[in-house]
């Protein structure tokens, strides 16, 4: 059990995890650098938890001393308390949910790995921005996405942003980096996927694809506005995509992401 102890001083040293969390940049170099992310509100932080993550520390404040007791009660990690404006001067933001922990990352398996036992697998290309990155995983989850690859410029999962969108589900669904891209989609064919490109150019609908007929089946997915790339497509095995009506060309990728993964669960 870890007693919570006051900290007054947004410069101490204890508080270094959580220090400008809003500058993007930084955080993108310091968190895998230094192996740590950091889990915000309370069903993000026990969601870490439960999936094995181990917690370097904890900030809270006071009002979420109650509601945490249990975890405080199971941390061996410090526990720091702030008030409210200190907790903001430190991380650059309003923490509104009051409860912050920095976690340990865990090392990534190799995508050979997660695709032993695989059936559905999502691979996601250029995808840099965290809050799409977040809703894709989260869909990932509730659709019964067995594993997540990311191409080597895709954005942390761990990354706050990410995490607090996918409302923890970046712990439950495996991922791991394809690198080098995309050379390394043939591991995904070798092991027995067909590579589906969802992409509104020379594609089929999913609904004459049937891709939830499919042994094993990926599903390929580019960044918002530019899609997947020529490289990318070129070594899809097919190209599909979503029916769309009222002139509307395409879907938001984090929606896009959900109705596939439905079409290729379904049935």
């Amino acid at each position: 059990m870890s007693e919570p102890l006051t900290v007054t001083d947004p410069a101490d040293p204890r508080l270094a995890d959580y220090t400008g969390l809003t500058d993007v940049e930084l955080r993108r170099r310091r968190e895998p650098a230094e192996g740590l992310f950091i889990a915000e509100g309370e069903k993000v932080i026990r969601r870490a938890l439960a999936a094995g993550y181990r917690m370097r520390s904890m900030l809270l404040t006071a009002k979420w001393l109650g509601v945490m007791q249990d975890v405080i009660d199971a941390a061996e990690a410090p526990v720091h308390v702030v008030e409210p404006d200190l907790a903001e001067q430190v991380t650059g933001y309003h923490v509104h949910r009051g409860a912050l922990a920095s976690m340990e990352r865990k090392p990534l398996p190799d995508a050979s790995e997660l695709l032993i036992d695989a059936r559905r697998v999502a691979v996601l290309e250029g995808l840099v921005d965290h809050t799409n990155l977040g809703a894709i995983f989260r869909s990932a989850a509730a659709l019964g996405m067995d594993a997540v690859l990311l191409s080597p410029d895709c954005a942390d999962p761990l990354y706050r942003r990410a995490v607090k969108t996918s409302m923890g589900a970046v712990f439950s669904v495996p991922y791991a980096r394809l690198d080098p891209w995309p050379g390394s989609l043939a591991t995904v064919r070798d092991a027995g996927f067909e590579l589906l490109a969802l992409t509104p150019s020379g594609a089929v609908d999913l609904a004459v694809a049937r891709p939830h007929t499919l042994p094993r089946a990926a599903l390929m997915l580019g960044a918002e506005g530019d899609g997947l790339t020529a490289k990318a497509l070129a070594a899809a095995d097919r190209r599909v995509r979503i029916p769309m009506a009222h002139g509307i060309d395409s879907l938001n990728v984090g929606a896009a992401a959900a109705v596939a993964f439905y079409a290729v669960n379904a049935g």
